[in-house]
């Protein structure tokens, strides 16, 4: 796991640790020390710790005109033991939040497990970013992630499944990409209306 690198192709365009309102602003990192890990797999140092011992993050881009973060994680999203959504609103999306941001695409390639707890965490932001038109989207996930997350009923707070699976973002532009997930989910929601 110490080799798969947070996607940096859209560094020219934000990062994370010079932007004033990012809550890993003036961050540091070290190439060459593997602090981080997930169980007793050492991460890369560019990923950034949220306070979960088996999730971790990178804010790829804001956008405070449009309003949306794409945000990559890594690692096992454990709502059961380490309540892994707490600490990620707590320590990184509430900050966003503070700022406008109230549409969050997660890109969850590196996403290697899930498990459930409740959902009042995920209803509770969902309900303060819904009042604002905002919306949270989970890409790339995992067909037995996507199976857990169902078990729990995340569905009714965040948008996944396989109009959102296999989509190529990284050859994308921040911008471009957000549209397309944006699409998708528009697009899916007509559909379950109909």
């Amino acid at each position: 796991m110490h080799d798969i690198e947070p996607f940096f192709g859209w560094r020219e365009l934000y990062v994370a640790n010079e932007d004033y309102d990012s809550p890993f602003y003036k961050r540091e990192y070290s190439e060459f020390t593997f602090e981080n890990k997930i169980y007793n797999y050492r991460i890369h140092p560019q990923w950034d710790p949220i306070g979960s011992s088996t999730l971790y993050a990178k804010i790829l881009y804001v956008d405070y005109i449009d309003n949306f973060a794409l945000i990559e994680f890594i690692g096992e999203w454990n709502d059961c033991l380490y309540n892994d959504i707490m600490y990620a609103r707590q320590n990184m999306i509430n900050h966003i939040l503070k700022k406008g941001i109230n549409k969050f695409v997660f890109f969850c390639d590196n996403v290697l497990n899930f498990h459930g707890s409740d959902d009042s965490y995920y209803e509770d932001l969902y309900e303060e970013i819904s009042e604002n038109g905002g919306w949270m989207a989970m890409v790339n996930i995992f067909q037995h992630v996507e199976d857990e997350m169902a078990k729990t009923q995340l569905q009714y707070y965040v948008n996944f499944g396989d109009h959102l699976c296999d989509i190529n973002w990284r050859v994308k532009k921040p911008k471009l990409a957000f549209k397309e997930i944006e699409t998708l989910i528009n697009v899916q929601v007509k559909r379950l209306r109909n």
